[in-house]
């Protein structure tokens, strides 16, 4: 997901506040299901509850998160009211805060993965250390498909087992973030994917899997050998995984899977994910009692839910930023504007690099992605190509991005600045972007 995450929250310093703000995400996620089951349930209610609780969180949020977050908000406000108030426009007022509220909705559901078995909290997954270009690629690799499933947190699991054998070196940083950040190429899970299928509900998923998987294994060999080149890797310890902390990934993809082209085909990735993570969680917990059962989800609402609200309040305030530009283009422009009169080739590769160029300068990918929805018209093979860019942009652009939150949190943990990571990453990034243009063109080809 490569947002930067907040420390949970100890139970012993939880406030009323705060555990008022994580029995409202809590409320919002339990909407979203029942909607998704059919109940006659409005979306702004699910977006008011994920607000109210924003609100709450609100003197929480790091100075950095909160300075961004309320970029975004004000800039969406005052677009929605010159449409209103410049030219006339019929602003759905109730509506404007429903941008991005699936999303939310879907991260608050990823993150009980982490009451289902040995992956409760932060403890390292099981595998063993190795050094050299073995492990290196297996520090790489496990990041990236373990990553694929239980996002940002996988970083930390990996690193601090490997912070057992020292500091960790600049290597080691480098191959935690290339190997989460090249992940949203093309995971189901990741908060990228979440934001494209709700920005772009006809893209192809198996289309851009198809591609975007290749892609990521790819940006992985790039890795090794930019890595194997520029330092010595023989003493750099790594992580090997074992065959056991794979079931867990796997098992997940394949259950999304079957419920996706089988069980509930009428359904987004998205919707699926949002009800099955939790209720694998809790059907994963039961066996050992509804006490026991109930004691961890209240643990998770006091205590996780309330450490999401760097990426809640940032995906809602993009998401209010995206419905006001959407409002005065289409107010000041009789909704006939568009950026591009064909989204082809050339045009995704421009919107690619500046995307891009935008996160090296410290904007987040999401902000540029929603900005470049807001502004085009796209008909069904076409939303799988923007699809396709706005995901080979996150992948990028969070790898090499000073403020990203992968390299914010590396910063927290590791005490690596971000400044140093984009140095270190531009060369990695261009070469990555080189790949990214060559899959843009065969895939405009190919649709």
């Amino acid at each position: 997901m490569s947002l930067p995450p907040s420390s949970p929250i100890p139970s012993s310093t939880i406030s009323p506040r705060q555990t008022l703000a994580g029995g409202l995400i809590l409320l919002g996620l339990a909407l979203q299901v029942l909607r998704l089951a059919g109940l006659p349930i409005a979306l702004p209610a699910v977006s008011y509850a994920f607000w109210l609780a924003v609100l709450l969180l609100w003197p929480d949020l790091k100075r950095g998160n909160r300075r961004q977050a309320g970029i975004l908000a004000g800039l969406g406000l005052a677009l929605a009211l010159v449409a209103a108030l410049g030219f006339d426009a019929d602003i759905a007022w109730h509506r404007l805060l429903d941008g991005n509220s699936y999303v939310v909705a879907m991260l608050v559901g990823v993150s009980f993965i982490g009451l289902i078995g040995t992956y409760r909290g932060h403890s390292a997954p099981p595998g063993s250390a190795v050094t050299g270009r073995r492990g290196t690629a297996g520090t790489w690799l496990g990041v990236h498909l373990l990553g694929a499933i239980l996002n940002l947190s996988t970083v930390f699991m990996v690193g601090d087992r490997l912070r057992r054998h020292g500091e960790l070196s600049l290597p080691q940083l480098l191959a935690l973030n290339r190997g989460l950040s090249s992940a949203a190429l093309w995971s189901p899970f990741f908060a990228s994917m979440g934001v494209v299928m709700t920005l772009a509900p006809e893209m192809r998923f198996t289309t851009i899997l198809a591609l975007g998987l290749p892609l990521g294994m790819l940006a992985g060999t790039l890795s090794l050998l930019d890595l194997s080149r520029r330092f010595d890797l023989s003493h750099v310890a790594g992580y090997s995984l074992s065959p056991k902390s794979l079931l867990m990934p796997v098992g997940m993809a394949a259950l999304v899977l079957l419920f996706h082209y089988g069980l509930t085909p009428g359904l987004s990735i998205v919707s699926i994910i949002t009800f099955l993570l939790p209720a694998v969680a809790l059907a994963s917990n039961l066996p050992r009692g509804p006490r026991w059962t109930l004691r961890r989800v209240r643990s998770h609402t006091l205590e996780r839910l309330p450490a999401m609200r760097g990426e809640i309040s940032l995906f809602l305030c993009a998401g209010l930023l995206t419905q006001g530009l959407s409002a005065l283009i289409g107010a000041a422009t009789g909704s006939q504007w568009t950026l591009f009169a064909h989204f082809g080739a050339p045009q995704a590769v421009a919107s690619f690099l500046v995307i891009v160029a935008s996160a090296v300068i410290g904007l987040h990918p999401i902000i540029g992605v929603s900005v470049l929805a807001s502004m085009l018209e796209l008909s069904g093979d076409r939303q799988t190509l923007f699809a396709f860019v706005a995901l080979a942009s996150w992948a990028v652009g969070t790898s090499v991005g000073p403020l990203s939150g992968i390299n914010l949190s590396l910063q927290g943990r590791y005490g690596v600045s971000g400044g140093v990571m984009m140095r270190q990453n531009l060369g990695y990034a261009g070469a990555l972007s080189g790949l990214v243009v060559a899959a843009i063109l065969a895939l405009d080809i190919w649709l």
